[in-house]
C-alpha cells in the first residue's frame, strides 16, 4: 500500500470520527437547553426526555473510542496525527460527562416540579446554562477549524459561569436563612446550579485540547476560576 493511499485511509477515519463527535456535540448542546427549559417550564416530559437521550450520547463516546482504537491499531499514526486521535478521545469523554451531567438536572427537575417554586432561580439557572451552551458551541467550532485563538476565549468565559453560579448560591443562601421550608428545593437548585458548573469546567477542558490540538502545547497558566464556594466540586453529580 502506497503512502498517499495509506495517508488518504487516515485522513477519512478522521473525517468519520470528526463527524462522530460533532453529532455528539450537538446532541450534548441540546440536552443543555432541554434540562434548562424542563426546570423552568416545569415540563416532566422534557425532563424525560432529556434523561432518555443521554443514552444515544453514551452510545456515540463508545463509538468514537472504538474508532479511535482501530485508527490506532491500524494506522499506527504518528506525531500530529496522534495528537489528533488522543485529543479527539479526551473530547469525547468531556462531552459524555457534560450529557450526564445534563441528566442529572432532568432527574432532579423531576423531584422539583412536586415542590413549590422558588421565585426568580429558575430563569436564572437557564441563563447560566445558556452560558454554557453558547460555550459549547463556540469550542466545537474552534476544534473545527483548529482556532486556538477561539478555544482561549471560551476558556476565559468560564469565569462568568463561575459568577453566575456564585450569585445563586448566595440567593440559595438567602432563601434557605429567610424560610426553612425552602431548604430541600433549594438544596436541589443549588446541585442543578452545581451541574451547569460543572459543565463550564469541562467545556474549558475541550478548549484547552483545542488548544493543544492546534499548537501543540497546553496553556502554561492556571485555568481561570471564580468558584468562591465551599463545596467540593465532585459532590453535585
Amino acid at each position: 500500500m502506497s503512502d498517499q493511499h495509506i495517508v488518504a485511509s487516515f485522513d477519512r477515519d478522521l473525517e468519520a470520527i470528526q463527524a462522530l463527535i460533532m453529532k455528539m456535540g450537538g446532541l450534548v448542546e441540546a440536552a443543555i437547553l432541554d434540562a434548562a427549559k424542563s426546570l423552568e417550564t416545569r415540563d416532566e416530559e422534557l425532563a424525560e426526555r432529556v434523561r432518555r437521550n443521554d443514552r444515544a450520547i453514551d452510545e456515540l463516546e463508545e463509538r468514537v473510542n472504538e474508532e479511535c482504537a482501530r485508527v490506532l491499531a491500524l494506522r499506527q499514526p504518528q506525531a500530529t496525527d496522534l495528537r489528533t486521535v488522543l485529543t479527539v478521545m479526551k473530547i469525547s469523554a468531556n462531552l459524555e460527562r457534560v450529557g450526564d451531567y445534563a441528566k442529572n438536572m432532568a432527574k432532579r427537575t423531576s423531584v422539583l416540579v412536586q415542590m413549590a417554586p422558588i421565585e426568580g432561580t429558575s430563569g436564572a439557572m437557564r441563563r447560566m446554562a445558556k452560558a454554557v451552551e453558547t460555550m459549547m458551541k463556540d469550542v466545537l467550532d474552534s476544534y473545527i477549524q483548529r482556532d486556538a485563538e477561539m478555544a482561549r476565549d471560551v476558556r476565559l468565559r468560564d469565569q462568568e459561569v463561575d459568577q453566575m453560579y456564585n450569585a445563586l448560591f448566595r440567593q440559595f443562601l438567602t432563601f434557605m436563612m429567610e424560610d426553612p421550608r425552602n431548604i430541600t428545593a433549594c438544596m436541589h437548585l443549588h446541585f442543578i446550579a452545581k451541574n451547569i458548573e460543572r459543565m463550564g469546567d469541562h467545556v474549558t477542558s475541550i478548549a484547552e485540547q483545542v488548544i493543544y490540538l492546534a499548537t501543540g502545547e497546553m496553556p502554561d497558566d492556571s485555568r481561570p476560576k471564580d468558584d468562591r464556594t465551599p463545596y467540593d466540586k465532585t459532590g453535585a453529580s
